[in-house]
């Protein structure tokens, strides 16, 4: 009898041990995870009933069944139906209106979406997710007129477009170019109007831009900007290195940069700083002058820009400069994106427009370089100051004193390099120098699409 009473107690512990096995292994086994599918969709809340809605679903343990249905109050269609088990983890589904069907009486549609994985949790039956989206149909285009732009764009320079866009679900609105730059127009006048400057850089050969405007629905309007393009021929200069050159400011330079730390060669020291630390430098330039406001504007009026009284130009922008050395063709190559104006030592530079300091600090090539943000996208820059008289953050009136010209960063002479830049594209200085230019292409195409929106 007591053999037996052992016998029974073994057993049952052996039992317990199995049971607690049997729950630890589907406790911490993957096969038992318990996390329900991951589904996200590319609409939220609108619909334009023709491009795909895009779903992704991820699961650890991958997917066993996928379902999609579309409903309405008096119909109802399965659009897609997977029940092919699969061990992807990642899964992408495309739900497209029902065949036939283009158009449904219903101002919405309920999309349903249930995906079931392969875990064994839940008695075999896999982790389900199932959730119902409710979507607005909306299959009309935004509205979308250009009714004001320069006449013309010359390579290296600035035109500005005006134009009106509306849409009860306006999602997006930009202007997309033909080299991969997108400018933001900013709200102009009154409600439903924009505007904004574009540029056509130098390297870029050749000049395209499109109002582009989205609503949530997926709707899109385009209109491409009627400009006349007018090319320039920049300047090639190819320039010789000397060792003095490479001794002096090259070795100076060289000792001050992160970017050289270790480098002993001489032509190796200035490839760097002349590729590596300009295209440094120029990213910062870049990021700093690309933010355009959302704030509304009613007016741009700026005045020509003379930076330096007196300046006479010691070289032009868009010099695309080539280096050679003692018969070592093309060591390197930069292109000159501003305008060296020289004067007196330690000139006094003058802030012709108004506006706010964005920038006021040391930047590599640039030596100490105070940015100004002008507004409407348009920021001007002056390199190579032996003094700044204004700090980050500070207001700028026009005719201020700003800084003095100098030598500081990779300059050989007492000089101002003013720069200009339209959401962050460097652009022709001079015609931000001329007074017509201004009137013609700016001023007067903003006169005359304030006459247009006064009359709606």
């Amino acid at each position: 009898m007591r053999r037996g009473r052992n016998g029974s107690g073994i057993i049952g512990w052996i039992l317990v041990v199995l049971v607690l096995g049997a729950v630890g292994f589907m406790g911490f086994s993957p096969k038992f995870e318990r996390q329900a599918p991951q589904v996200t969709i590319s609409q939220d809340g609108y619909w334009n009933f023709r491009d795909p809605i895009h779903v992704s679903v991820q699961d650890s343990s991958g997917l066993k069944s996928f379902k999609a249905t579309l409903s309405t109050p008096h119909d109802e269609w399965v659009v897609v139906e997977d029940n092919t088990p699969s061990h992807e983890t990642k899964r992408a589904f495309d739900i497209l209106p029902p065949k036939g069907v283009r158009r449904v009486e219903s101002t919405s549609v309920t999309l349903t979406i249930k995906a079931t994985d392969n875990s064994l949790w839940g008695l075999f039956m896999g982790n389900t997710f199932k959730q119902e989206y409710t979507l607005v149909i909306d299959q009309r285009q935004p509205t979308l007129a250009i009714i004001g732009n320069s006449y013309k764009i010359q390579k290296g320079g600035t035109a500005i477009v005006i134009f009106k866009a509306e849409d009860a679900h306006l999602q997006s609105l930009k202007i997309e170019t033909n080299f991969g730059k997108t400018f933001i127009a900013q709200p102009f006048m009154k409600a439903g109007y924009y505007a904004s400057l574009v540029a056509w850089p130098v390297q870029s050969e050749n000049f395209s831009a499109t109002v582009v405007a989205r609503d949530s629905a997926g709707n899109v309007a385009k209109s491409t900007v009627p400009l006349r393009l007018k090319d320039h021929v920049y300047r090639t200069s190819n320039i010789e290195l000397s060792d003095a050159f490479l001794e002096g400011k090259i070795a100076e330079l060289a000792n001050t940069y992160d970017q050289t730390a270790g480098v002993t060669d001489r032509l190796e020291q200035f490839r760097i700083i002349n590729e590596k630390v300009r295209a440094d430098n120029e990213k910062i330039i870049h990021e700093i002058t690309s933010k355009v406001s959302d704030t509304m504007i009613t007016d741009f009026n700026p005045q020509p820009f003379y930076p330096l009284v007196n300046g006479q130009k010691v070289a032009d922008f868009g010099d695309h400069r080539i280096y050679s050395y003692k018969g070592q063709q093309n060591i390197s190559q930069a292109y000159h994106m501003g305008l060296d104006l020289a004067s007196v030592h330690m000139g006094s530079i003058i802030a012709s427009n108004g506006g706010k300091t964005v920038f006021a600090q040391p930047n590599g090539i640039y030596g100490n370089l105070p940015i100004i943000d002008h507004g409407f996208g348009l920021y001007t820059l002056y390199g190579h100051c032996s003094e700044l008289h204004v700090q980050e953050g500070d207001s700028v009136n026009a005719a201020q004193e700003i800084a003095k010209t100098g030598l500081s960063g990779y300059a050989m002479g007492d000089h101002l390099h003013f720069g200009v830049l339209v959401q962050g594209i460097e652009v022709r200085p001079e015609e931000w120098m001329d007074t017509k230019w201004i009137h013609d292409n700016i001023t007067d195409v903003i006169e005359s699409a304030k006459v247009i929106i006064n009359q709606h």
